[in-house]
């Protein structure tokens, strides 16, 4: 409780920074918008050791601001991860993502389509109007198309052919100057 009480007589430059609510059982309760993440003395000792410091409100924690506010932000410290293997277990060869095989299609000349986002989502609640562009394909940016080349194989980028596509007219490029 007194922890409680000294953490409400933060400053309010300091309030939205180290919202830690101590729990004496426990641990340290870490509350950031609507998720809330437990926390052991062992897996996070930056926020215990604060939270311990918090009772005396002239003993204000010592770390620097990026100390304090990295626990808060695991976006700061965590890399993006793409499953992408390098050399499989059975053969040693490249795999492809399967996310990507299944979410994109790619043409001939290099271009990517995907879906449009949230084009399943909640579409009794949308209008006519609203629903209408999310059926539609678009493509990728160069950056996105860069990417996505990486993480398949070549199986995936060579030029097949199908009954009735109806993407054939989209595979070559036609009066683009690049």
């Amino acid at each position: 409780m007194a922890a409680a009480r000294a953490l409400r007589s933060v400053s309010g430059v300091f309030r939205p920074l180290v919202p830690l609510i101590y729990n004496g059982s426990c641990g340290v309760r870490l509350v950031s918008g609507l998720s809330i993440r437990l926390f052991s003395y062992g897996q996070a000792p930056a926020i215990c050791s604060a939270a311990k410091a918090l009772p005396s409100v002239g003993n204000l924690p010592r770390a620097s601001l990026v100390n304090r506010i990295t626990p808060l932000l695991p976006s700061l410290l965590q890399q993006p991860v793409r499953t992408l293997t390098y050399y499989s277990l059975r053969k040693g060869k490249r795999k492809s993502v399967k996310a990507v095989v299944e979410r994109f299609f790619r043409l001939h000349c290099g271009l990517w389509l995907r879906r449009r986002a949230g084009y399943k989502k909640k579409l009794w609640k949308k209008s006519a109007a609203k629903r209408k562009p999310l059926r539609e394909h678009v493509f990728c940016n160069k950056t996105q198309s860069k990417l996505l080349n990486k993480m398949t194989t070549a199986f995936w980028k060579r030029r097949n052919w199908y009954v009735n596509d109806p993407f054939q007219k989209y595979h070559d490029r036609t009066n683009l100057e690049v």
